[in-house]
């Protein structure tokens, strides 16, 4: 029991050394003392409970120089510990004229690092590399700053060097696992700023130049090769390592090895033995594809051998390859059953599906019962067919079944027997199946199979178009080998031919038909046995565009509460006529929108429904939207000017909520609002909904998408000589290419936008075109003009009583003043526009203030109070997901530490605001470029600075930008020494 409780009070003690020197009991923290008492503890923490003798400690302590009363200081040292430690004094012993410290596992920071880096290792030996660079990660985060922070004398001076390299190769572990992983675009921003750190560190030198080439950053690969070979021979004399050498050749070579690692792809068993009854049909020649399918499927299937019936149940939408893909694992898996393999076409979509007791007649036939022996009846029947099974291993493969109730009398029930089913439905009803879901194929697995059928010859010169076609078939076997085989048929067609053919979506489907085989037809028969709701689910659902339709914006189609909805989705989902894309969200196949717009037109009465149905879709997307909106930006009175809308959105209980509906549901909302601009009656409310999501444009990621919608609704405004809905539309094209740097295309959107707006007496695009205008005017240098548009902004905004908009333009009209020299005014004009955004609560728009404010001040001479407004707007753009704005201000940042000459610095948020892989356009990338090219020269990567100029005047040259010439003055032999 004594020993028990020891143990215990061991375990109740905790202490850290990767950092300053602390000591808790449970969660309160312990008094360590002073800097000479924190250095003993350490000196025995250190020594993994070993005794550490009085002259070793002084040693330790004190070095060469001890104070004459040196044992004694160590005495009152320990006692002073003791008495801090309280009840688990104990732990610090007193043993043969020294001390030690005895702890239980974990209670040491660095022995839980050396055991989450030993498991890290293990788990990468293994093969998870994921786990690896979890643990990896796991053991960093226990450090806690520079080790033994504060602790003075020799001995921890020898201990913070150890523990600080082996904190250095760690990181260096844990890069290696990032970049295994694919994550070499955000592994640049830490290696920049590790090899500024250790100049000589060649291992993450080496890391940096495997990283850039994976990011398609070559020359500065080949540049940090440059730098390195050269920063060592000017302070070591010695030539990089072989290491790197061979890496910089390997990068000028191109090697195809040093690409980002991807899955080694597994082979199928193979070796078919061929056994009575031998029913099974015959494997396509052309099998292509299915690798992980015919693996996972195969390998369930083997289990049957000697101890379990195994049941696989391959469940997809009509031409998925099903029958093929069974037919092709029970040839491979044939090796199993020596005894024989039973086949059957249940014939479960058509609408005569077979009887399981002819079946089962057929069976027993064909496994030597004679007719007269077959009973009547599907029980007395199936017990004679497991009977007849039993202590045989045969393989029964039961295709194109209508559900589980046929198919449980014909499973054999046996153990060493397998039944493997094919099925439109998901029969999570057939009980210990393994269910498998065979999707379309990959677009690689696609193009193979079609090249095998045309041949190789006349895909070779037209790849491209090939691609066009498998894709048109949206990538389902059927409709790829009815494709091919028309084009096999003709050799006077050409690839393209058959590409510009298939483009035509409402032709599409008649197209896909050769011989026997159609893929409208094969969807019909699983059309036909479904009931009116489901069939009227499926084609109202079919209307929609988009990728996919989340269950709220289902219900929204088909006015159904969401409840009634999924139950009706669900049910399309085992017929596999739609698939669920994830939890709450569904999706058609290309090919089967297609067919199910086909239904739609033809038997969805009254042909107004239609219309209805896609209506309420896009009174829902506002109607959510436009609460997103408000509760992202309060205050701000666009949704005051939005149409009115009939069908109700949903609420959220706060911002995250709000955001994470907008995010998830970007591709088909703008989709919906790019659709319904073709309507007069629905045009408006798509122009409000492109307003109310205008998050998607400033966060980057959905910035091109949102482009092309608000391209489409203002030419279709223009066509419908609609000012009203046209004004806005081009007021937010201006504002997305703004964004993207596009500045000439923006200003002319912008200006048309001001006047349409005049003209419809609308304040929307009255005050955000000119707010637009004066952004482009200040960027372009054209101050006098900005300024006009900025006072005019101010002015209509205050005229709409829309805070939030005067405070942006009082922000904007800041960096004018600035530029014009007017520093008192552009910081007090910045100023006000926080206080205004401040009022209204932390929101996206204080982000973009504070934004303001710290540009104002990084050029007004005050770096540091600019620093803590960038700061605060990096976390509120960050909480907003703004990756743009991020971003925007990473660079920023990066600005405001080289005016204060931290170059280090600068490089990591240059490199962080890269590693958004291009968010914001070229033109921003290259600005990014050119600030990261300053602050690599100041830390000595000459080289690597000049690639980085190199690439951003060559995108500057491209797009024809003034911002060229600053970097040709930067890579003038002057600027570069």
């Amino acid at each position: 029991m004594a020993r028990d409780k020891e143990q215990a009070q061991r375990q109740h003690m905790r202490f850290t050394v990767l950092g300053p020197v602390r000591a808790w009991r449970s969660e309160q923290q312990l008094s360590t003392g002073s800097p000479q008492q924190r250095a003993l503890l350490a000196a025995l923490l250190l020594r993994g409970g070993r005794t550490a003798t009085a002259p070793e400690l002084i040693d330790a302590l004190w070095g060469d120089d001890p104070p004459d009363a040196a044992v004694a200081a160590l005495r009152t040292y320990a006692s002073r510990l003791r008495k801090a430690f309280g009840p688990d004094s104990e732990v610090l012993a007193s043993e043969s004229g020294g001390y030690a410290i005895r702890i239980g596992l974990g209670a040491l920071d660095i022995d839980v690092v050396e055991q989450l880096a030993a498991e890290a290792e293990k788990a990468q030996h293994s093969g998870d590399r994921s786990r690896a660079r979890e643990l990896f990660g796991q053991a960093l985060d226990l450090w806690d700053g520079e080790p033994l922070a504060g602790v003075p004398g020799p001995y921890a001076e020898t201990q913070r060097v150890r523990l600080t390299e082996r904190h250095l190769s760690l990181v260096e572990a844990r890069l290696d696992l990032d970049l295994e992983l694919g994550h070499h675009a955000e592994a640049v921003s830490e290696l920049t700023a590790l090899t500024a750190a250790h100049p000589l560190r060649e291992r993450l030198r080496e890391l940096l130049m495997l990283a850039l080439y994976r990011s398609g950053r070559q020359a500065e690969a080949l540049a940090v090769y440059a730098d390195t070979r050269r920063l060592l021979a000017e302070e070591l004399g010695v030539d990089p390592c072989a290491e790197l050498s061979e890496l910089q050749q390997r990068i000028l070579q191109a090697d195809a090895e040093l690409a980002a690692p991807s899955a080694a792809t597994e082979q199928a068993p193979a070796g078919p033995v061929f056994v009575r009854p031998a029913q099974l049909p015959a494997s396509v020649s052309d099998f292509t594809g299915r690798v992980a399918f015919v693996k996972e499927l195969g390998d369930h299937l083997a289990t049957a051998e000697g101890h379990v019936m195994a049941v696989s149940a391959v469940a997809g939408i009509g031409g998925v390859g099903k029958t093929t893909l069974a037919v092709h694992v029970a040839h491979t898996a044939r090796h199993h059953f020596p005894d024989g393999q039973l086949y059957v076409d249940l014939q479960g979509a058509g609408p005569a599906p077979a009887e399981p007791e002819a079946v089962l007649g057929s069976f027993l036939r064909a496994l030597g019962t004679p007719d007269s022996s077959i009973p009547d009846g599907v029980e007395e029947r199936a017990a004679l067919y497991r009977s007849t099974l039993d202590g045989r291993r045969v393989l029964t493969l039961l295709d194109n079944a209508r559900d589980a109730a046929q198919v449980r009398p014909l499973l054999p029930g046996t153990e060493g027997c397998a039944a493997l089913v094919t099925s439109r439905i998901r029969m999570v009803d057939l009980e210990s199946a393994h269910l498998v879901d065979l999707d379309v194929m990959s677009p690689e697995e696609a193009l193979a199979l079609f090249t095998r059928i045309v041949g190789e010859e006349r895909v070779v010169s037209e790849r491209d178009a090939a691609m066009d076609v498998v894709a048109a078939c949206g990538f389902l076997p059927l409709a790829i080998r009815i494709a091919a085989s028309r084009l096999a048929a003709r050799r006077t067609w050409t690839v393209s031919v058959l590409a510009r053919k298939l483009a035509d979506e409402r032709r599409r489907l008649d197209e896909l038909r050769v011989g026997d085989l159609a893929v409208k037809a094969t969807f019909e028969l699983g059309y036909g046995q479904l009931e009116p709701q489901q069939a009227r689910a499926f084609r109202l659902l079919g209307l929609a565009e988009g990728p996919d339709i989340s269950l709220a914006a289902a219900a929204a189609v088909l006015d159904l509460d969401p409840d009634r909805a999924e139950d009706l989705l669900e049910s399309l989902v085992d017929t596999s006529l739609l698939e669920s894309a994830a939890p709450g969200r569904y999706r058609f196949h290309d090919l089967v929108r297609l067919f199910a717009r086909a239904c739609a037109e033809r038997d969805e009465q009254p042909p107004s429904e239609r219309d209805a149905a896609m209506s309420r879709l896009l009174d829902f997307y506002l109607a959510t939207a436009a609460e997103v909106y408000a509760l992202e930006r309060p205050g701000d009175r666009l949704v005051d000017h939005l149409d009115a809308t009939r069908y109700p959105g949903l609420t959220f209980p706060d911002r995250d909520a709000a955001l994470d509906w907008l995010f998830a549901e970007s591709d088909p909302l703008l989709a919906c609002a790019q659709q319904s601009a073709a309507h007069r009656d629905t045009l408006r409310r798509a122009t409000d909904l492109l307003m109310a999501a205008v998050d998607l444009a400033e966060s980057g990621a959905n910035s091109r998408q949102y482009e092309i919608t608000a391209r489409a609704i203002g030419e279709a405004a223009q066509a419908q000589g609609d000012a009203h809905a046209e004004g806005r539309a081009r007021t937010f094209l201006a504002h997305v290419r703004s964004l993207a740097g596009r500045y000439d295309q923006a200003d002319d959107e912008a200006r048309r936008a001001a006047a349409l707006g005049l003209a419809a007496a609308d304040p929307v695009p009255a005050c955000r075109a000119l707010n637009q205008r004066g952004i482009i005017a200040l960027v372009q240098q054209r101050l006098g003009e900005a300024e006009t548009h900025l006072l005019q902004a101010i002015a209509a905004f205050r005229k709409d009583r829309n805070a939030p908009g005067e405070a942006s333009a009082l922000c904007n009209l800041s960096r004018v003043h600035l530029e014009m020299d007017r520093v008192a005014s552009a910081v007090e004009l910045a100023r006000q526009g926080v206080k205004i955004y401040e009022d209204l609560g932390r929101t996206l728009r204080l982000a973009n203030g504070k934004y303001a404010l710290g540009l104002v001040l990084t050029r007004a001479g005050r770096p540091d109070e600019a620093l803590e407004q960038l700061t605060d707007a990096l976390s509120l753009f960050h909480e907003s997901r703004q990756p743009l704005w991020e971003g925007m201000t990473h660079q920023r940042i990066a600005e405001a530490h080289l005016t204060v000459d931290r170059p280090a610095q600068a490089a990591s948020h240059a490199e962080q605001a890269l590693a958004l892989r291009g968010i914001g356009g070229e033109w921003r990338r290259a600005i990014v470029l050119t600030v990261l090219g300053k602050a690599l020269i100041e830390i000595g990567q000459t080289g690597r600075a000049e690639a980085c100029w190199r690439e951003a005047l060559s995108i500057h040259e491209q797009l024809g930008a003034t911002e060229a010439d600053e970097v040709r003055d930067l890579l003038t032999p002057a600027a570069a020494a």
